[in-house]
């Protein structure tokens, strides 16, 4: 049997560029695009908010039209937000009820974004893919801040949380004099999502011992709600199809590796789109 396994294989790498030249259909892969964002409507849900300005105003309307235009010339052939959906199918019950007019009292970046663009497109539907539960604690900080204080690190988790800070406000400050493409497409950088996640999920690792690692069960929490997210656009997503998701950029390094790593994804940068 080794002999003939050994026979076989030459001749399967010899005749595999005869089978790709006769047409034989290789699944072409979904790309994916994640675009990281700030929150535009202040929710202030996160643990750290970047105050947004006001993107009502005309010239902020200006500015998000040419990003819809940007964007558009993606191509997407589905457009996912980080919202969630009682459907089996996982469509948005607010897209079902968007109008242009929407635009113009709702500074929600998925509404913003997303939907405008979807609209533009004629798309009749937006996914709707976020992960919560009523069970599990997808981001427990408390427990993390808990241990620093019980083990004399408070200072350590505090100085972790002041850098963060300063950056959240060099983003305040820098909407100012930057057009909101530029401060996306910065967000969005490779290089910066990943010194983001490193700064921060990769620094809380530190935080444990030999009896509990409150750092590292955040991490595992995190990762898993991210992928469940990316789950629901697998299920979501068909072979050929391009699909513009945009979260939080909270959300952006995991969403990012699985669009990289899951066999059929590919990965598009925003960054091409909106320099």
């Amino acid at each position: 049997m080794k002999i003939l396994a050994s026979l076989c294989l030459p001749l399967l790498a010899a005749t595999a560029p005869l089978l790709a030249q006769s047409g034989s259909p290789t699944p072409a892969s979904a790309e994916i695009m994640i675009l990281g964002t700030y929150h535009f409507g202040n929710r202030g849900q996160d643990l750290h908010n970047m105050k947004a300005e006001n993107v009502l105003t005309p010239e902020r309307q200006q500015e998000l039209d040419d990003i819809a235009a940007r964007l558009a010339k993606f191509k997407p052939t589905k457009i996912a937000v980080e919202a969630l959906s009682d459907r089996p199918d996982y469509s948005s019950q607010k897209y079902t009820e968007f109008t242009p007019e929407k635009l113009t009292t709702n500074p929600d970046e998925r509404v913003q974004i997303a939907y405008r663009l979807a609209h533009r497109l004629g798309q009749k539907t937006v996914y709707a893919i976020d992960e919560q539960s009523d069970t599990i604690d997808y981001f427990p900080f408390d427990k993390v801040q808990a241990y620093a204080k019980a083990h004399q690190q408070t200072a350590a988790l505090d100085r972790m949380q002041d850098k963060v800070e300063k950056k959240v406000k060099a983003e305040e400050a820098a909407q100012k004099t930057t057009p909101i493409r530029l401060l996306l497409a910065q967000m969005n950088e490779p290089a910066q999502v990943r010194a983001d996640h490193d700064e921060f999920y990769n620094g809380l690792l530190a935080f444990g011992d030999q009896k509990e690692q409150p750092g590292a069960d955040l991490n595992a929490a995190w990762y898993l709600r991210n992928a469940k997210i990316f789950a629901k656009l697998t299920q979501i997503a068909q072979p050929g199809d391009r699909v513009l998701v945009v979260f939080g950029a909270g959300h952006a390094f995991w969403l990012r590796h699985f669009a990289e790593q899951t066999p059929g994804f590919s990965l598009a940068e925003p960054k091409e789109f909106l320099r």
